[in-house]
């Protein structure tokens, strides 16, 4: 697909070029067994970290936070879910601006000029970013005024969900909804009735755009944590290495369709993010050690019954 053709589709929006630019780069033949594919590589990030803990791989994600639980489940849960809720409203309105700055520039631009539409969209893409992370330090400003509030009307004074929780759920939500938006239209793409790019594109065009999107929900999550523990230790530097790792995980999407030079350094982004989210959340080797033998310790507890009866009523 020319590219001329790309930025005048309705996928060209800054929302999916943030995070997933292949969607207009890189078109291949539709193969009618590939969108197959896609559901691993997209279940994958929303399945691990829902799966019931200690027999989950992701067994150490609870033991990240330097602050346990200190509320009934029921009560975490629903402040969980309040703040995933949350959360994906707040990505949705940075989305929401930045696209009005990109119509609004295509708008005012030749729009017959190839080269200046290109720009426009990196310029869409990079405003995209900086809103959303603009949009997650307004989160965490909200969140603190609501976590000062719960703590004063708690019975013993304090939040009954940590900072470190919420850091998570804040990512995960990012993540989630990015996901969704990024391959929304490359699933619409794959149902047909037409053929994507018929001749000469890349036959892994879904496949990689679904390992992509799977990266990019792992990235929010790190992103999330690691912006929390910077706003809470006021690291400034750490604020920065953020939105300087999404802007090049965003600016590396260009390269698609050469997926070599765009996937792997973004995996390698993803790698590297996830061991800071580790030590920023108060992970060591020691977290590692207790998850490694989670199972063993839970064996060797001893249940204690009560041996006191009710007495019979007659």
């Amino acid at each position: 697909m020319p590219l001329t053709a790309a930025l005048n589709s309705a996928t060209a929006t800054p929302a999916a070029a943030a995070d997933s630019i292949s969607v207009l780069l890189a078109p291949a033949v539709l193969q009618p067994l590939l969108p197959g594919s896609l559901v691993l590589p997209l279940a994958l990030p929303v399945l691990l970290p829902a799966l019931p803990l200690p027999h989950s791989p992701l067994c150490f994600v609870r033991r990240l936070w330097s602050q346990h639980q200190r509320c009934p489940p029921a009560v975490s849960c629903a402040h969980t879910v309040g703040a995933l809720l949350l959360r994906s409203f707040f990505w949705l309105v940075s989305v929401l601006f930045s696209s009005l700055v990109w119509f609004i520039s295509v708008q005012v631009s030749n729009r017959d000029d190839a080269v200046l539409q290109y720009g426009l969209l990196i310029f869409g893409a990079a405003v995209s970013v900086l809103l959303q992370e603009a949009f997650r330090y307004a989160y965490y400003r909200l969140l603190k005024k609501a976590d000062e509030g719960l703590a004063t009307i708690s019975e013993d004074g304090r939040s009954p969900i940590s900072i470190q929780q919420m850091a998570y759920v804040s990512g995960f939500s990012f993540g989630i909804i990015s996901g969704v938006f990024s391959v929304i239209n490359i699933l619409a793409d794959a149902v047909g009735p037409g053929i994507v790019g018929v001749h000469g594109d890349s036959q892994y065009y879904f496949l990689t755009s679904a390992f992509l999107t799977m990266a990019i929900v792992f990235l929010h999550t790190f992103w999330g944590i690691i912006f929390f523990a910077a706003c809470e230790k006021r690291k400034p530097f750490h604020i920065v290495g953020v939105v300087v790792s999404h802007l090049i995980t965003s600016g590396l999407t260009f390269l698609n369709p050469w997926y070599e030079a765009s996937l792997i350094p973004i995996y390698i982004i993803t790698l590297g993010m996830g061991v800071w989210a580790f030590v920023a959340a108060g992970g060591n080797h020691h977290n590692i050690r207790k998850c490694l033998a989670c199972k063993r310790q839970e064996s060797n507890q001893v249940m204690v019954y009560s041996a006191l009866q009710v007495p019979n009523e007659d």
